[in-house]
């Protein structure tokens, strides 16, 4: 095989590359070249095909016997088969059909359109409550203060869990899900610790259960849906940890990256001020410009053709959502630019990015997500005026998630009267 002709190019699983943020300038130089990259520049020791064409995501995805989570892991790392056995492939992310369909169709009744549109109006009172604490200040960490606590609020009310549990929760997910960053997860016992300690209260919610059955999330999981048995112990346990992890970090993500592009573009966000009915499809374009999880790793299980090219059996395929929405020949010639009107010409982007995924592993918690992001934003618009960022932004060393760990930014103090007047 030819040499690859992106060996100069920073390596796009290492996650080195994305500790100053996403290389979208790199991404796009590749994914314009085609779908389909053999990368022989290998991270921890193993060469691998970047799939950045839309198409060929799909096909892969939709295809889980072709092309496994389960043969190796659904995360770019390589890990030892012992590890694999004990850990990950526990946990659904890294399962494929059937064992993955079960704790799916026990929770998709809790995240269909119906029953989310029940929890609004409980989340719009968490977002302005979350508003109303640093509106006055006319400062805040954007992170911690206003992008994480709605998404955990929500996951944890959703799930029976006390909300002044929530920082515990805020600082065991970072350790679990930011574990390629020192100064988020120093060693590897510290994000196993927080793994153990995610782990011992979902043995905990299961006692209560038996002596306190609630019809939650947690009871569901536990007792089953009517139509679908319950989860076992051990499985309720590995699917908790997911849902705590997945559930929050992911629109904390998109919120705090959708607030830095609005920064960066005050026209648009002038925009949004003046037609409040446009903050959906604008929150539609954030999920589409910063998606939150960047790639995901499959294992090809039988000798395949993809995009043209020759897969051989076992071999390591990485598909990067994240170049995917910002293809050119999808989403216009406009693509690398972030604009909160595109969904005004593009009324189906909801269903044109893959900021969700696609296939099997089509995020359960899609419309959890964007209403959490819409109340969130249609608190924050009116009310943190003329937002500005305070120094740099820090983003998070992972080739996982596009994470920002802090932003700290100013606005201006909201007064009583403006207040009331909101």
């Amino acid at each position: 095989m030819s040499q690859c002709p992106f060996a100069n190019f920073p390596n796009l699983i290492d996650p080195e590359t994305y500790v100053n943020g996403m290389p979208y300038e790199t991404l796009a130089e590749i994914r314009r070249s085609g779908p389909v990259h053999y990368m022989d520049g290998s991270y921890q020791g193993v060469p691998y095909w970047l799939i950045t064409g839309r198409d060929e995501i799909d096909f892969i995805s939709k295809h889980p016997k072709l092309f496994s989570s389960e043969a190796r892991s659904a995360l770019a790392e390589e890990y030892p088969e012992e590890e694999l056995v004990l850990i990950h492939r526990n946990m659904t992310i890294n399962q494929d059909p059937p064992g993955q369909m079960k704790s799916r169709k026990i929770v998709r009744a809790t995240f269909t359109p119906a029953a989310v549109e029940s929890y609004e109006q409980s989340f719009r009172q968490h977002a302005k409550n979350i508003v109303d604490r640093v509106a006055s200040r006319g400062e805040c960490e954007f992170v911690e203060e206003v992008a994480a606590e709605l998404p955990l609020l929500a996951i944890l009310e959703l799930c029976g869990i006390p909300p002044e549990d929530r920082k515990d929760f805020f600082e065991w997910t970072n350790k679990m899900m930011f574990n390629q960053d020192p100064e988020m997860a120093a060693t590897e016992e510290e994000t196993q610790e927080a793994s153990f300690k995610v782990i011992e209260y979902a043995m905990k919610l299961m006692e209560q259960h038996k002596t306190n059955p609630k019809k939650d999330i947690i009871g569901a999981l536990i007792e089953g849906n009517g139509k679908d048995d319950g989860l076992s112990d051990d499985e309720f346990v590995w699917f908790f940890l997911m849902l705590i992890a997945a559930g929050n970090e992911s629109t904390r993500t998109v919120t705090t990256q959708g607030m830095r592009m609005l920064m960066e573009n005050p026209d648009q966000l002038q925009y949004l001020v003046d037609n409040p009915d446009k903050i959906p499809g604008a929150c539609e374009e954030m999920l589409r410009y910063n998606t939150a999880f960047t790639l995901m790793r499959r294992t090809c299980m039988e000798d395949t053709e993809v995009g043209g090219y020759q897969i051989k059996k076992g071999d390591k395929i990485i598909m990067h959502y994240h170049t995917v929405n910002h293809d050119e020949s999808i989403f216009g010639e406009d693509a690398m630019q972030f604009d909160v009107r595109r969904a005004e010409r593009m009324p189906d982007l909801y269903n044109q990015h893959r900021a969700f995924g696609v296939g099997q592993h089509f995020c359960l918690g899609t419309h959890l997500a964007r209403l959490e992001m819409r109340v969130m934003f249609e608190e924050i618009i009116p009310r943190l005026r003329n937002p500005k960022l305070v120094g740099e932004v820090a983003y998070t060393r992972s080739n996982l998630v596009n994470g920002i760990k802090r932003m700290h930014i100013t606005f201006d103090p909201e007064t009583k009267a403006a207040e009331q007047v909101a």
